[in-house]
């Protein structure tokens, strides 16, 4: 086939410059990594062994530490992999794998935080009425959507990726992302229907992001008029707050730095930023539901104080 790459190896330049302290960077990034799987796993087994935690509340956020894993795993362990070694290469299929869980990890946690969004949206806005519009069915369509979709859409993208003749090897990152892929095709004209669904993509999210912005806006006024409400949005819909907002800094850091800055800042600023999104919201956003939502706290504390025992 004339149209499917030759390069059979990626060599990834993000690394390069790290050789000196690439010992000290390992054990960082691995107690980092144990730590983000220590806290996304204590919650998820908390939520699962609880069965007063089976509303629809915790089981968006077990989904939410679920994607967590699902998206440091794509990225760690090659990570570490490549820091003890001297040659930083990935096959040809093995970086369009990754990119495939690096964007639809990404993709995945604005879905969730949408239908987190709406499922507080009803709960306070209409509280008469949640159990029935969040009923069992709706919640695994919701979450099945959640995962289902930003990954059959990044599917696309990479499998149009896919076909590209590719002129380099060299990415000047140390993981891979398919649009830095598509910057090595041979024949630019070629890449015009990634280039579209890609743009497709990105503002079905970007709605997504809408979404939830003007949910919150929505019911910021509708909580302002009643003390009870304040108290729940509080107590449920700030965790969901900050995790957008944590979300969306990382986001937008990464674009401005791929988008406007890639010559004009050293590369170590440059792994920083490429690397926060996969150690700030997961790390982050277990440790504020833990210890934000009174259901999960309590139980955690009730195992730690059982096995202290």
């Amino acid at each position: 086939m004339d149209n499917v790459s030759q390069i059979t190896m990626f060599f990834l330049s993000g690394l390069n410059e790290t050789n000196n302290h690439r010992f000290t960077l390992f054990f960082l990034t691995l107690l980092c990594y144990c730590v983000i799987l220590l806290v996304n796993i204590s919650v998820i087994v908390t939520i699962i062994m609880d069965k007063n935690l089976h509303e629809p509340m915790y089981i968006l956020v077990c989904t939410f530490c679920m994607n967590a894993l699902y998206g440091t795993t794509g990225v760690y362990p090659k990570f570490l992999w490549d820091l003890l070694s001297p040659v930083h290469v990935i096959s040809y299929y093995g970086c369009l794998v990754q990119a495939q869980v690096v964007i639809s990890f990404a993709f995945s946690d604005l879905s969730i935080l949408s239908v987190m969004a709406y499922d507080r949206y009803v709960a306070i806005c209409r509280p008469l009425e949640y159990h029935s519009v969040m009923s069992k069915q709706r919640l695994t369509a919701l979450v099945c959507f959640s995962w289902m979709t930003p990954f059959c859409m990044v599917g696309i993208n990479v499998f149009l990726t896919s076909r590209l003749k590719l002129c380099s090897p060299y990415i000047s990152r140390f993981y891979c992302v398919n649009w830095i892929i598509v910057k090595l095709a041979c024949f630019p004209a070629e890449t015009a229907v990634n280039s579209i669904v890609a743009y497709i993509t990105i503002i079905i999210y970007l709605f997504h992001g809408i979404f939830i912005v003007l949910s919150y806006v929505y019911l910021i006024k509708t909580c302002a008029d009643s003390i009870e409400n304040q108290t729940k949005f509080m107590q449920t819909c700030v965790p969901h707050l900050t995790s957008l907002l944590t979300f969306l800094v990382t986001i937008l850091f990464n674009v401005i730095i791929m988008r406007f800055g890639s010559k004009d800042f050293p590369q170590t600023f440059k792994n920083f930023v490429a690397i926060e999104i996969f150690v700030v919201p997961p790390l982050i956003n277990p440790l504020i539901y833990g210890f934000k939502l009174s259901k999960i706290r309590n139980r955690i504390m009730v195992v730690l104080t059982l096995k202290h025992k």
